[in-house]
C-alpha cells in the first residue's frame, strides 16, 4: 500500500511539536499498513474490521486524551491528529474510536463511581471491552430533551424501559451508556450486554458507514442494580457534555477524509491525459478546483489546530466545537464531491476511496448534531437569542 504523503500547503507541520508529529506518524502508519488494505472490502461487505481493535488498543487510541486507568494521556491536539488519520482510513472506523473514547470512556471517567472506573476503563482502553452510547431515540434525535425512555426505582434496583436507535457499536458492545428520564430528571446508566430485557438489533441496508456497526437498542422491564447509575451523570447537560467531546474529534477526523479525497484527485489529474496529450492538471478549470480544495482544507486545519490548543488550555467551549464540527464536515463533503468530479467515471468505483468517503460524510454531517442545529448554536452565541427554543 502506497505511503500517504500528507497534505500541508501552509507549513502547518511547523506548528506541531516533535511529540505531536510522532503520534501522527504512528497513526498514519497504522492506517497505511493495516486499514487501507482491507477497508474497501469491509465497506463493500458491510463488515466492521473487529480484528483491528486489539491493535488500536495497544497503540493507545482508545481514550487517548484521558488520564489514568491505562489511558495514553495524550494532549487534545495529539488526539485530534489520531482522529484525522483514522478517518483518512474510514469514517466508520473513526466513529468506533470516537464512541469508545468520548461517549463511553469519557462519561465513565467524568461521571462514574470509583468502582465503575476500575471495572470498565482498563478493559475499554485495551479494547477487551466495547461500549456504545444510547441517547438518540426513534422520535427524538435533535431534541434529546424529549426522550421517552424511563427508569423507575424498584427497591434498590432500577427498571428501564425505552428505545434507542442509530447506535454505533450497539450489537457488539459489552456495556451501553444509556440515558433515561427518572422522577428526578435525566440520568445516565451503565447497562451490560446480556442483561434480561435488553436487546440490540443491527440496522441493515445502509448506504453509508457500511464498515461500522449501527443498531437499535430496546429495554423492556430491564432490571439493573442501583449501582448501575452513573452517580454524577444527572441532567441533559451531562449527556451533551459527552457529545461535545465527540464532536471535537469529528472536527479533526473529517480532515483526514478530505485529505484522502484531495490527494487522490491531485495525483489523478497529474497523470490523466486528454485532448492534446497534456495532463488534465494543466487545465484552468481543474486547477481552480484543486486550489479551492486545498484552501478549504488549510482553513479547516488551522481551525482544528486552534481548537485543540484552546482545549488543552481549558478554553474551548461547546459553541466553539459547533463551529469546528459544522465547518469542517461541510468542507470535507464538498472536497469529496469536487474530487469525484475531477475523477470523472473513475470516481464512482470503489477502487478509489472518494465515493466511500462521500457517502460516509453524509452521515457525519447529520450525526452528533446536524448542520442546522450547530448553525443555531453559533447563531445563539452571536445574537444571544436561542432560536431553537
Amino acid at each position: 500500500m502506497a505511503r500517504f504523503p500528507g497534505v500541508d500547503y501552509f507549513l502547518i507541520d511547523t506548528q506541531f511539536s516533535e511529540q505531536e508529529l510522532m503520534v501522527r506518524e504512528t497513526a498514519r502508519r497504522f492506517v497505511d499498513e493495516r486499514v487501507q488494505p482491507l477497508i474497501r472490502d469491509c465497506f463493500r461487505d458491510a463488515r466492521f474490521p473487529r480484528e483491528l481493535i486489539p491493535e488500536m488498543g495497544r497503540l493507545g487510541f482508545f481514550g487517548a486524551n484521558l488520564e489514568g486507568y491505562g489511558c495514553a494521556g495524550m494532549s487534545n491536539v495529539e488526539y485530534g491528529l489520531v482522529m484525522q488519520e483514522i478517518e483518512r482510513g474510514d469514517s466508520g472506523l473513526r466513529s468506533f474510536v470516537s464512541v469508545q473514547s468520548a461517549l463511553v470512556m469519557y462519561p465513565i471517567l467524568t461521571y462514574g463511581s470509583d468502582e465503575q472506573k476500575r471495572r470498565w476503563l482498563p478493559a475499554l482502553c485495551s479494547g477487551e471491552a466495547i461500549g456504545c452510547f444510547g441517547l438518540t431515540e426513534p422520535d427524538f434525535g435533535s431534541n434529546p430533551a424529549g426522550m421517552l425512555s424511563r427508569a423507575r426505582r424498584v427497591g434498590d434496583d432500577w427498571i428501564l424501559d425505552g428505545e434507542k436507535t442509530w447506535i454505533t457499536n450497539g450489537t457488539v458492545a459489552d456495556v451501553a451508556v444509556v440515558w433515561a428520564r427518572t422522577e428526578a430528571g435525566i440520568q445516565g446508566f451503565l447497562v451490560e450486554k446480556g442483561t434480561p430485557g435488553f436487546t440490540a438489533s443491527e440496522i441493515h441496508g445502509k448506504l453509508s458507514m457500511r464498515a461500522s456497526v449501527t443498531a437499535s437498542l430496546s429495554f423492556r422491564e430491564c432490571r439493573i442494580s442501583g449501582a448501575a447509575a452513573l452517580p454524577q451523570a444527572t441532567g441533559l447537560k451531562a449527556a451533551l457534555g459527552c457529545l461535545t467531546q465527540a464532536r471535537y474529534g469529528i472536527g479533526w477526523g473529517v480532515l483526514g477524509a478530505a485529505m484522502d479525497c484531495y490527494e487522490t484527485a491531485r495525483a489523478y489529474t497529474v497523470l490523466r491525459k486528454q485532448f492534446d496529450g497534456r495532463p488534465i492538471a494543466s487545465h484552468q478549470l481543474v486547477q481552480e478546483k484543486l486550489a479551492g480544495m486545498i484552501t478549504e482544507i488549510t482553513t479547516a486545519q488551522l481551525l482544528a489546530l486552534h481548537a485543540g490548543r484552546l482545549k488543552d488550555q481549558g478554553k474551548l467551549d461547546a459553541a466553539h466545537v459547533s463551529m469546528l464540527k459544522r465547518n469542517n464536515v461541510a468542507m470535507a463533503l464538498d472536497c469529496a464531491r469536487q474530487a469525484r468530479d475531477l475523477l470523472g467515471a473513475s470516481g464512482i468505483v470503489d477502487e478509489c476511496p472518494i465515493m466511500r468517503h462521500m457517502c460516509n460524510l453524509e452521515t457525519v454531517k447529520t450525526y452528533e448534531g446536524t448542520d442546522h442545529i450547530h448553525a443555531l448554536v453559533i447563531g445563539e452565541r452571536v445574537t444571544g437569542v436561542a432560536a431553537y427554543r
